[in-house]
């Protein structure tokens, strides 16, 4: 298994039979804009409806014939675009198993609605996380979220890695990401969600740190950067 970040909470993960983009955040990245042509994939994974984790999924998944894997009303959403990509609806919980792994929906703590002009928002059920399983390595992305206790629950086979917001004020700050570790007890910890805006301003360094001192592995890893498992 092998990761790529892109910033924000987008990651490239590529396993044996598969390539997967999970929150497709790309073109207006700002920890550094990708073309949607250099990230070649088979499946486009969206844990929520906000514009950065979904603003280039359709065009994403068209350019590559993937498949976009979204919670269930979203990946409706998709399915109605003229361009009818191919979708995979789940809800948390579930989960499919394909050639080369699982993917299973996980539950988040969070909100999911599209924005639309002049400050409305369409809800647009509920938001996730994502576990992968391939190739006899395990990760979570847990999508934005807060933390919570049955996070316990998601890492009971064992976690490879996990992928974690820390940005504070919309999700899980480095305090409770600590506690979050604590209960998933991956092999890696990787810090996600920070730095893309004032609000969500962390030294993800310091996290590191204070990770280790409590007995947790954590990869800092900035745009561009590869993490093979």
């Amino acid at each position: 298994m092998r990761l790529t970040y892109f910033g924000h909470s987008c990651f490239l993960v590529e396993v044996p039979g598969a390539r997967l983009v999970i929150d497709p955040f790309l073109t207006e990245n700002p920890h550094g804009p990708v073309a949607l042509a250099d990230v070649p994939c088979d499946y486009v994974l969206c844990t929520h409806a906000h514009l950065d984790h979904i603003c280039d999924a359709l065009a994403l998944a068209n350019l590559h014939r993937a498949t976009l894997v979204a919670p269930y009303e979203l990946a409706e959403h998709f399915a109605a675009d003229a361009s009818r990509p191919a979708t995979l609806d789940l809800m948390p919980g579930g989960g499919v198993d394909l050639p080369w792994g699982r993917i299973q929906m996980t539950p988040a703590v969070h909100s999911s609605a599209i924005e639309l002009p002049g400050g409305q928002n369409l809800p647009m059920g509920v938001p996730s996380g994502y576990v992968i399983r391939a190739a006899g390595k395990s990760l979570y992305h847990a999508g934005d979220t807060a933390l919570f206790g049955d996070m316990s629950l998601i890492a009971r086979h064992g976690l490879d890695v996990a992928l974690l917001p820390i940005g504070d004020f919309y999700t899980m700050g480095p305090d409770d990401a600590l506690a979050a570790l604590d209960l998933l007890r991956p092999r890696i910890g990787v810090p996600m969600h920070y730095n893309t805006n004032e609000k969500i301003r962390q030294d993800p360094h310091a996290f590191a740190s204070r990770a280790a001192a409590a007995g947790h592995t954590v990869r800092v890893m900035l745009a561009g950067d590869n993490l093979e498992l």
